[in-house]
């Protein structure tokens, strides 16, 4: 059974990203060291004992359709009524409509021990948080005044409803459309998949955020605009009133997260009884300009998505590391008891056990770094706010990207740990890694971070900001140097080298850029950004032993350095000198 590691990740959010410096700085208003001790505990107590038991249920009973209504596994609106009831939706959310703006960092702190617990179930206040600071942004007085506080309460949930069946990532190709009703409404028609607990039995109502293009719309991203249409339309007292022409024809039969309802929504279909046709919506924003507010949803999801990929990856961890002391099989040097040896005292257990333990704390500590940043860039001003905001749009894509790709790696070296009994349902293996594979690809698969990585945040403050935080990070290795500390073994050197592996590329991408050869960029992008991230995690392992001064920390920061640093030097090559040959090979693949 998971256990929230609210230690590790008190340490990590104070030491290793930036809390506690924060905190002495008076960068976070009032907020205390003791509050955000006792505010992790008790979501590590939530998740621990009120959503992890569930979880397999969510999994076994999955979300269930009929009659366009969706009816989630046993317990789980109860569970999710008790989270609402503690107050965990408005965690971050603005004080005006009743949450408690906490930093980001302990938001995504928390979310990390909630999807532990349970993928599936955190999902659906996942989207809901995203609507509300798109909402909160965005919209007019009148719809913040109508909605904000019953999502930021948990009353109401929020969707986040962008693809379509001839999109997919291309938002250009979107053809839902929204017509206006000359009364300061629109109605919207239109078809949208992929739906995240787009219809469910959580709340009595759900608010959809649409991506829609008006009749005079431009072409392309340039006509896209957003609108707000509920499932159903509020009474002027704030009750639900009268259903909205808007409902869920399918939901997704996955390979995981089967409680989480994946829904095909449909918008426009004459489904309301008594109206006219049309999902009744409101203008987010300006007219043409959606894609830029629902960005602003969708850059804190992509942090709270690469929390879904630390998540699953510790709760892999864990279950493999308790398997591997129960099992017992063969002979170990390490075990001096009677019979056959628990697995856990033979070296490539260990090893995998390492490899999944260091990978998951890299990841962890990245995504709070871009958390922090995040953070500070919105208690600052001027130039400050500015540098912090580069960092947090530098780190995001790393953050999505690197800790996804790394859960399903995590898990995955989870089921082989357990064996054969990995393979079978009942040990849970197989359900941590079916969950994990959908991370990778959602909120923009990772390619598409890489490639963001690569095009649009190597160039921020003129390309020298990327430099600027490599600069930090070999500070860190300096750091290590100077330890003189034995147990760190060859790590000061190894970083030096990812460093300098590190840098190379980026340059060599840069250079490829300002050429015009952007296709020779995009071809290294997928292995730079893991290079990006396997350097950013060993600094930031280094960070956390340097301030701990224990063994512990020491040894895993060495394990990282000595057995999975060496990487760098290959995806480096990669990066500069792999552009030929992919495009030479890649004629093989396309017919016609």
């Amino acid at each position: 059974m998971y256990r929230a590691p609210v230690e590790d990740i008190a340490f990590t959010l104070k030491h290793v990203a930036g809390l506690k410096a924060a905190l002495d700085a008076g960068a976070l208003g009032d907020l205390t060291e003791d509050l955000v001790d006792a505010i992790l505990s008790e979501a590590g107590r939530f998740a621990t004992e009120e959503i992890a038991p569930l979880a397999k249920i969510g999994d076994e009973q999955g979300a269930v359709l009929k009659d366009a209504a969706v009816t989630m596994p046993a317990g789980w609106k109860e569970l999710y009524k008790r989270w609402t009831e503690g107050g965990w939706n408005g965690l971050s959310a603005p004080e005006e409509y009743g949450g408690q703006a906490l930093p980001m960092m302990l938001g995504v702190a928390a979310l990390e021990m909630w999807n532990s617990g349970s993928m599936a179930f955190a999902l659906g206040p996942t989207l809901t948080i995203g609507a509300v600071e798109a909402i909160e942004k965005h919209a007019s007085e009148e719809l913040k005044r109508k909605y904000l506080a019953k999502l930021v309460s948990g009353e109401w949930m929020g969707t986040m409803n962008l693809t379509e069946p001839q999109a997919g990532s291309d938002l250009a190709a979107l053809r839902t459309r929204a017509e206006p009703a000359g009364d300061g409404a629109y109605r919207i028609f239109g078809q949208k998949i992929f739906i995240t607990y787009g219809e469910h039995d959580f709340t009595d109502n759900i608010v959809h955020l649409v991506l829609a293009r008006l009749p005079d719309a431009p072409a392309g991203t340039r006509g896209i605009s957003l609108f707000l249409v509920p499932k159903f339309i509020p009474n002027e007292d704030g009750s639900p009133g009268r259903r909205n022409d808007v409902f869920c024809a399918s939901i997704e039969h996955k390979l995981g997260i089967h409680g989480s309802p994946t829904c095909t929504m449909i918008y426009g279909d004459g489904f309301a009884d008594g109206m006219a046709p049309g999902a009744v919506g409101w203008l987010v924003g300006e007219e043409n300009r959606g894609l830029a507010c629902m960005f602003t949803m969708m850059n804190n999801a992509r942090l709270a998505i690469g929390m879904q990929g630390v998540a699953v990856a510790e709760a892999a961890f864990q279950k493999a590391l308790a398997y591997a002391n129960e099992r017992r099989q063969g002979k170990a040097s390490g075990w001096s008891g009677e019979g056959m040896a628990p697995i856990v005292h033979h070296p490539d257990v260990q090893r995998n056990l390492l490899t999944m333990k260091t990978l998951t704390q890299a990841a962890r500590a990245i995504a709070y770094a871009c958390a922090h940043a995040t953070d500070i860039a919105r208690s600052s001003q001027g130039a400050e706010s500015a540098h912090w905001q580069d960092r947090a749009n530098l780190l995001t894509p790393i953050a999505k990207a690197f800790s996804t790709d790394i859960g399903v790696e995590v898990a995955s070296l989870g089921v082989q740990v357990h064996g054969g009994m990995g393979f079978i349902e009942e040990t849970g293996a197989a359900a941590l890694y079916r969950d994990a594979r959908i991370a990778p690809i959602y909120e923009g698969t990772n390619g598409i971070q890489a490639i963001d990585l690569v095009v649009r945040k190597l160039p921020l403050g003129g390309g020298e900001h990327v430099f600027g935080y490599i600069a930090e990070l070999d500070e860190i290795a300096n750091a290590v140097a100077a330890s003189n500390r034995d147990g760190f073994g060859r790590t000061a050197l190894l970083l030096e080298q990812a460093l300098d592996s590190l840098t190379n590329a980026t340059r060599h991408l840069q250079s490829r850029l300002a050429d015009g050869r952007t296709d020779d960029a995009l071809a290294g992008a997928t292995p730079y950004l893991r290079l990006f991230a396997l350097t950013a995690g060993a600094a930031y392992l280094a960070r956390g032993a340097l301030a701990d001064g224990g063994e512990e920390r020491t040894a895993l920061c060495r394990f990282f350095a000595e057995n999975l640093l060496d990487e760098t030097r290959a995806l480096k090559d990669r990066v500069t000198g792999g552009a030929e040959s992919l495009a030479a090979a890649a004629k093989t693949l396309v017919h016609g």
